[in-house]
């Protein structure tokens, strides 16, 4: 009869021992392998992993991953190797980066607020399966230049038709909208003043033209070009009566471009001189043989 008790106390504690060691099965491997039917965590390709922004403007950089199961997603900064977030939290002393998520999404975004040029680089969106998978998304932090051709001065004779410029390039997206403004106010396209008309060319090079026709002395002052998206420049317009010392806006040309003329004109003469001179000393020498 004792020999049966010692026998179900062995089975009940090796019972008891395969719970345990099934318990740790579970935690330490069977935790790590795919979830049946779903193939295991995987990134969503379709997001774009190539992102631009702009200096002093939030940028945000998106990982979907799907079938995440009870593993982490953290973003990795290739730059130093510097854990920026793991999950909801944010593990980096640099206050402009934050971990965004909303519970049961599948978007684990990296927020970068203040952009500087120096943030562009590789990030890499990571999932804690073992070994780690990683996502690489690229950052461009890019600064648009806003230019008016023929600035900053610019000389224009009265009665002619001002026609200014404006140039928008390295923007991530054409400017949804584009201000012109006259000695810092918004010019009014429905003024009793009339024929000012502006024409708008979006694009990779977003283009933005203002005419102003028959200009008048009070047309002078300074023009400013403002781009929604891109920092203002201006250009100060002088209306003047008759040809200017200065190259012209229009029709003018600058004593740099008459000294070049003169120039080439000079070294013409010379050149057909040359030839001239050698055609007769040929000719002379031919004749002379003879």
């Amino acid at each position: 009869m004792a020999q049966c008790y010692l026998i179900l106390f062995v089975l009940f504690m090796y019972s008891g021992s395969l719970e345990g060691a099934s318990k740790r099965f579970f935690t330490d491997f069977l935790q790590e392998l795919p979830t049946p039917g779903t193939g295991g965590p995987t990134f969503d390709s379709t997001v774009p992993a190539n992102i631009t922004g702009l200096v002093g403007k939030t940028v945000k950089l998106v990982c979907r991953v799907k079938n995440l199961g009870n593993r982490t997603v953290s973003w990795v900064r290739h730059r130093d190797i510097h854990l920026l977030t793991v999950g909801r939290y944010t593990y980096t002393s640099d206050q402009r980066f934050e971990a965004m998520h909303s519970p049961h999404a599948e978007d684990w975004t990296l927020r970068i607020r203040y952009a500087q040029r120096k943030d562009s680089g590789i990030y890499e969106c990571q999932i804690s399966t073992t070994p780690p998978i990683g996502h690489s998304v690229y950052l461009n932090i890019v600064e648009p230049i806003t230019e008016v051709i023929g600035g900053p001065e610019l000389h224009i004779n009265r009665g002619s038709t001002i026609n200014l410029t404006c140039i928008v390039k390295f923007a991530p997206e054409p400017p949804p909208t584009v201000i012109w403004s006259h000695n810092r106010q918004v010019i009014n396209f429905d003024s009793p003043r009339g024929g000012i008309s502006l024409v708008t060319e979006k694009g990779v090079l977003t283009t933005s033209r203002l005419l102003v026709q028959k200009a008048i002395q009070q047309d002078s002052g300074l023009y400013t070009c403002t781009p929604s998206n891109a920092n203002p420049t201006s250009v100060r317009v002088h209306i003047v009566d008759g040809e200017h010392p200065a190259a012209m806006h229009h029709g003018g040309v600058s004593p740099n471009c008459r000294l070049s003329h003169a120039l080439l004109l000079l070294l013409s003469l010379a050149i057909t001189f040359r030839l001239h001179h050698k055609i007769r000393w040929k000719s002379s020498k031919k004749l002379s043989s003879t």
